[in-house]
């Protein structure tokens, strides 16, 4: 590819033709198969919620988050309200819907039209929720709004030891762009932030990839994936890393 210059033969990258800033994610709810995302409420789904990461019997989901675990139901209810109701971040419960129960939480965040750029955060899946189809739709269709509405760029950032974050990231079709050392510090130790994003150019592939798992003629009749998701981005995700 030609490398584009300016009149003092420095390179410069691509114009971004048509661009327009995108509009901020609406609270509107989130439909799928398997679940239904939906603005948090916290006099709604604070005890439900609640009572789904109670499942979580030593605390394990809170390790790598900067706040948590809650030890009474009043404490955790109180936090929501204090840092659930913002439109930065815009937070949504995952309710599963075979069961209607509300089983889990994740946000948008560091919200930035004027880039383009939006962040996925705050993932926290109950026991009811972890390995699930589900947990998978919940962040597809988080994605696809995204993509949907204009943004460019979609981050997913983690606790660099988060194995299984990163792990996830990985799979559902990010690509890993490095570590931010001595990001920040929280519950009092050092964290060190991996960085994840998948961008606009990505996106139909990683959305075919996920429609593909996705559908119905993935799962046999005990509900076993046919195949894997981390099969299907891969490719996508070797590629973008050859790229960079």
């Amino acid at each position: 590819m030609e490398i584009e210059t300016n009149s003092m033969g420095q390179p410069i990258d691509a114009i971004v033709a048509g661009w327009t800033e995108p509009p901020w994610p609406s609270r509107d709810p989130m439909q799928g198969r398997f679940c239904r995302l939906e603005a948090l409420v916290p006099p709604l789904h604070a005890d439900e919620l609640f009572d789904s990461y109670q499942l979580d019997q030593h605390g394990l989901n809170w390790t790598y988050l900067p706040y948590g675990p809650f030890d009474s139901r009043d404490a955790f209810r109180e936090w929501l309200e204090q840092n659930g109701t913002a439109n930065d971040p815009l937070f949504f419960v995952i309710r599963n819907l075979s069961t209607g129960d509300v089983v889990g939480l994740a946000s948008y965040l560091r919200i930035t039209p004027a880039s383009g750029s939006i962040e996925v955060g705050h993932v926290n899946f109950s026991p009811k929720l972890q390995r699930t189809p589900a947990a998978t739709e919940a962040m597809y269709l988080m994605m696809e709004r995204a993509f949907t509405i204009g943004y460019r760029r979609y981050e997913w950032k983690c606790h660099a030891m988060n194995a299984p974050s990163r792990a996830a990231a990985k799979r559902l079709g990010f690509t890993y762009e490095g570590v931010f050392r001595q990001h920040t510090v929280m519950k009092g130790r050092n964290r060190d932030s991996a960085w994840y994003a998948a961008i606009d150019g990505e996106w139909p592939d990683i959305q075919r990839a996920f429609l593909t798992w996705l559908s119905p003629e993935n799962f046999d009749d005990a509900g076993q994936q046919r195949i894997r998701l981390s099969t299907l981005t891969a490719p996508i995700v070797q590629k973008a890393g050859s790229v960079r």
